[in-house]
């Protein structure tokens, strides 16, 4: 597991602070669910959080029991990119996905997302030298980068 860098996951929140308050959030590859719990913490009224791994859920359980957020939260055990595969457009309004480094599956979810928008907007955590498809929002912080894919800009074009 490569949790989520203090630095990265602030300047992650900085940038859609905007959108937070009272959105419906999932948190993809959810690991410690520290960017779900995150967004809770700032105002979002809901997040699911998607882990497979039995020791990254537990981790979760126990974080959203202490942050007392059981009432805004869902965990799901369950392959992250099966779960996005079955959403529909617009099924949140945010969606955080950080996804293991080095198994193409950043690419792949943003792909699922270009495909189907399924929330307004995509935050996906990379490592900087990989290549992400065209229509993101690319910042990097040293061996890591968000990319992040916005619903309204899509729908302009």
């Amino acid at each position: 597991m490569r949790p989520t860098a203090d630095r990265v996951r602030e300047a992650w929140m900085s940038i859609i602070q905007p959108l937070i308050p009272g959105a419906r959030v999932v948190d993809l590859f959810a690991g410690s669910g520290a960017l779900g719990l995150e967004a809770l913490s700032r105002g979002a009224a809901h997040c699911d959080f998607v882990e497979i791994a039995a020791k990254s859920l537990a981790a979760v359980r126990a974080n959203v029991d202490k942050l007392g957020a059981e009432d805004a939260a869902r965990i799901v055990r369950g392959d992250a990119l099966k779960f996005v595969e079955r959403l529909e457009r617009d099924a949140y309004d945010i969606a955080f996905a950080d996804p293991p480094y080095g198994l193409n599956l950043a690419t792949r979810i943003a792909e699922r997302w270009l495909a189907v928008p399924f929330a307004h907007v995509l935050g996906v955590e990379h490592g900087a030298k990989e290549h992400m498809p065209e229509g993101g929002d690319l910042r990097k912080y040293g061996d890591t980068a968000i990319t992040f894919y916005h619903a309204l800009r899509e729908r302009q074009r």
